[in-house]
């Protein structure tokens, strides 16, 4: 199988970079696959879970947002936060969705809460993620 070049990034370091069979990533469009030879692309990424894959195996990697570019170097995602699935606090998620909560209580009708709501749901889902069997 042909490989590319996968580097996560976020502010804080390099997550994840080398080579790779194929990349899964949470788009707010909607999850995309990226392979070897996929066409230019740039999308944003709603929080969710990056899987990759390489060499037979599967790393999952939480991120809470971010963008991806796919180019003739490869795929590069710049992500608001990314952790390894073991790293991640998942005490300090659950913190942000109760803090996200009370905010939304605040927000008056409309398409700001409405944005916010979906955010709140994608936080959710990983945490559920997170908690349940689906990564095992």
């Amino acid at each position: 199988m042909a490989t590319f070049q996968f580097d996560l990034i976020s502010p804080e370091k390099l997550v994840f970079s080398g080579e790779v069979d194929q990349v899964d990533i949470p788009g707010t469009e909607g999850d995309f696959g990226v392979m070897a030879g996929h066409a230019p692309l740039v999308a944003s990424i709603r929080p969710g879970i990056v899987t990759v894959f390489s060499g037979g195996k599967q790393e999952k990697i939480v991120v809470l947002g971010g963008l991806a570019e796919v180019s003739a170097k490869g795929l590069t995602v710049l992500a608001d936060v990314a952790s390894s699935v073991e790293d991640l606090d998942r005490a300090a998620l659950a913190k942000t969705i109760k803090d996200m909560e009370a905010g939304i209580a605040r927000l008056a009708q409309g398409s700001e809460l409405d944005k916010e709501i979906t955010r709140l749901d994608h936080f959710k889902a990983v945490l559920q993620n997170l908690e349940g069997t689906a990564l095992h």
